[in-house]
């Protein structure tokens, strides 16, 4: 029953939203890098989530990206949702033309991954998850990887519907001559609720720190 009520409510506002949707077209100077469809509200229809290359520069003369969230109303694309914080500039990091950018759609939920070298050594990886639920889309589920070509592997995930939060830290030997001293690996597993889950357009990448229990140590999601 309360499922059942559940996908009613997330109807409702379904409906009530498609009445106020502006209709979409390409702006003038925007590049489609990246498109993907899928059902993100359970109505049974399928919306696009399309990622722009903009016409607009960021301080460090990168091309902001955006992506928009669309949905099919009477024959015409409308704008469900439109994002330019949640996606990596175009040139971001060491290497840019090495980067990763995938969306996808899965049970219902959008599945942002992207992927960028941070220095020579170092790559950056992320995949949140966001989900359409009580009129908007909120962040379900978050992970970040911070890896070494070989020194190192660090993890931190977390799903915020069950709360269940896994930290890793594996270390290994470069091989490079140095007598430098191996650390321990590192796991954990823990439980972690958020007093209140955060919405997509709300959330701020890196911003938002978790301390894990009876430890010094810390993540930023």
């Amino acid at each position: 029953m309360k499922t059942f009520l559940s996908l009613l409510t997330s109807i409702f506002f379904s409906f009530l939203q498609s009445q106020e949707l502006k209709d979409f077209t390409i702006p003038k100077g925007y590049e489609k890098i990246l498109e993907t469809k899928g059902d993100l509200d359970k109505d049974g229809k399928d919306e696009a989530v399309i990622v722009f290359n903009t016409d607009k520069k960021t301080k460090s003369e990168e091309l902001e990206r955006k992506f928009y969230i669309l949905k099919k109303v009477n024959g015409r694309l409308k704008i469900w949702k439109e994002n330019s914080n949640l996606i990596f500039d175009s040139k971001e990091g060491f290497y840019p033309e090495e980067n990763q950018l995938e969306l996808s759609i899965k049970n219902n939920c959008l599945v942002i991954f992207q992927s960028y070298f941070s220095n020579s050594r170092h790559t950056v990886t992320s995949k949140n998850t966001y989900r359409f639920q009580n009129g908007d889309f909120y962040l379900i589920g978050a992970l970040v990887q911070f890896d070494d070509t070989c020194e190192f592997n660090f993890s931190d995930e977390i799903n915020f519907s069950t709360g269940k939060v896994i930290v890793s830290e594996e270390y290994s030997d470069c091989d490079d001559g140095s007598n430098r001293k191996i650390p321990e690996n590192y796991y954990k597993e823990f439980t972690y609720k958020l007093p209140k889950l955060i919405k997509m357009n709300e959330y701020k990448m890196g911003k938002n720190e978790i301390k894990i229990p009876n430890s010094t140590k810390s993540f930023n999601f």
